[in-house]
């Protein structure tokens, strides 16, 4: 058997490159990075692009977090749909709106608001299942919410038809400030906030009522004319008198 050469064996695996672990070295490229990002970055992308441990990018992340959350500064660093970004601060947007010349706000209306919450508390749903709920056909409205890719197709069900099912997507989360779907306020708590404001809208007319100051009777404002006429026809029999004792004296 013939012995193999050296030169036709395999070369040595090259050694992994070890990951940079300091934060003060990453840091200034991690903050170029998020701020030429118009979307968030995950810490495992940044790790993976910066070459560094996630333990030092996460760091990191704290450190300009913590720097940004001042209120001299004018955009600030949030953890948003699984990853990090640069925004400005939300008291500077009349300004910047100004400045872009952006005259109209892209809103969703109250029908995609409804049915927006309906997938994301369901999800994943069917539309038949979207429109039971609603009481109204809703396939315009989910049409216009797929467009603005907050919602998506997951797959199937396996029912009669095999209608499609929808879920919320990474730009929906975005849109709304979350971190993930956890975020999203509970039932209970959306119905203790909606008792809490029933209850003070209830409550301020009541308020107002009670500090509004009470009113004269028209009693006791007769009373007071009656005695402002009783010392006027006073002082006019005073002055009658006086008359008298001068044309007395004149005499």
């Amino acid at each position: 058997m013939e012995e193999v050469k050296e030169s036709d064996a395999a070369p040595p695996a090259e050694a992994p490159k070890p990951r940079e672990s300091s934060v003060r070295k990453i840091r200034p490229a991690l903050e170029a990075l998020l701020f030429s990002s118009s979307r968030p970055i995950r810490v495992v992308d940044l790790a993976e692009i910066l070459e560094a441990t996630p333990e030092a990018v996460a760091a990191a992340l704290a450190s300009l977090a913590e720097e940004a959350d001042s209120p001299a500064r004018g955009v600030r660093l949030e953890s948003v749909a699984g990853g990090w970004r640069y925004v400005t601060r939300p008291e500077f947007d009349s300004l910047l709106r100004k400045f872009h010349e952006v005259t109209e706000r892209s809103r969703l209306s109250l029908a995609a608001l409804e049915t927006l919450a309906i997938i994301a508390y369901r999800q994943p749903i069917t539309m038949p299942e979207i429109q039971e709920i609603r009481g109204v056909n809703s396939s315009s409205v989910l049409t216009t919410l797929l467009e603005k890719k907050l919602v998506t197709t997951a797959g199937r069900k396996p029912v009669v038809g095999t209608p499609f099912l929808y879920r919320t997507t990474r730009d929906f989360l975005v849109r709304f400030g979350l971190n993930e779907l956890d975020d999203l306020p509970k039932p209970e708590e959306l119905d203790a906030d909606l008792a809490a404001t029933v209850s003070d809208e209830t409550a301020a007319p009541a308020a107002v009522e009670m500090s509004a100051p009470p009113e004269e009777s028209e009693s006791e404002e007769g009373e007071d004319g009656q005695d402002d006429d009783d010392s006027e026809h006073a002082h006019d029999d005073e002055d009658d008198e006086d008359l008298e004792d001068l044309d007395e004296d004149d005499d």
